[in-house]
């Protein structure tokens, strides 16, 4: 149980069976919304677990408003005071001194306007980010949907046998068009600002992972690409990115899954010291 500023946030830790020297660095898991700490897929639980036989302590909670905890519920924007005490549980029940945050979706998002706050944070996995905005939606969707769909074969043998609805396609296009075109500005505004800021700020390594079949992973290089300050973050050398060409969002195949678990042991084993 993990106290967070007068609510009980419930988690789980992972501990490797019998270590032979005990482990600098642990790994706590940030829950993307809205689900809990097993995650898709069981995903979570997968990822401790091989976590933890590698040597590894990890953590995987719920923030609260979550899953088991209490609290008043809250979206990724809010739940800095809710990884602190995550953090500071995994080093108080570790013994570690250094903590990765490893986070899907906005998960991965609220992990990068967390981390430069906080001296412990030795390094981020941040897989398929989470950087929507109404504009960035809609140049996605025509990159790589419709584009994708007018240069398909199987696309125009449906529309010649009639299984193509071209004014709805139409009208979908011509709203995406006129969204891809419009202000940038939104709500969004905030916690992307808010991203881009954490990031820039946190001096430390960073494992991006991106899917090949993902849209929102196709929105955070959209994101990214509408910045000069954010490819250059792309370059800098405490960057490495893993594309998963297979994989989805959730990494839902065992091969895709066991392939980022697999890249972030080797990662977390060539990290540097926080302090």
């Amino acid at each position: 149980m993990l106290d967070c500023d007068g609510d009980t946030c419930v988690g789980v830790v992972a501990l490797p069976a019998s270590p032979s020297t005990p482990a600098r660095t642990g790994v706590v898991i940030v829950v993307g919304g809205p689900q809990y700490r097993v995650g898709s897929h069981r995903q979570f639980v997968l990822l401790a677990r091989a976590l933890a036989a590698a040597g590894i302590p990890a953590l995987r909670f719920d923030y609260r408003g979550m899953g088991d905890s209490d609290g008043e519920r809250r979206n990724f924007e809010r739940i800095d005071a809710d990884i602190d005490c995550a953090v500071s549980a995994l080093v108080r029940e570790a013994g570690v001194s250094d903590v990765v945050l490893w986070g899907l979706c906005d998960g991965a998002s609220a992990a990068l306007m967390y981390a430069a706050g906080d001296s412990r944070i030795a390094g981020v996995v941040a897989l398929n980010p989470w950087a929507r905005s109404a504009q960035i939606a809609a140049v996605t969707r025509v990159r790589h949907y419709y584009l994708r769909r007018i240069v398909s074969g199987d696309f125009w043998r449906k529309a010649l046998a009639g299984g193509v609805g071209f004014a709805r396609g139409a009208r979908e296009l011509a709203q995406s068009l006129r969204g891809a075109v419009g202000e940038r500005a939104s709500s969004a505004d905030d916690y992307l600002s808010r991203m881009h800021d954490g990031w820039t700020r946190f001096r430390r390594p960073l494992l991006l992972v991106l899917s090949g079949h993902d849209f929102t992973a196709r929105e955070f290089e959209q994101w990214v690409a509408q910045d000069d300050g954010r490819r250059a973050l792309m370059r800098r050398p405490d960057v490495d990115i893993h594309r998963s060409d297979v994989a989805d969002h959730t990494f839902s195949d065992a091969h895709s899954r066991a392939a980022v678990t697999t890249r972030t042991i080797e990662w977390i084993r060539r990290l540097p010291a926080a302090c």
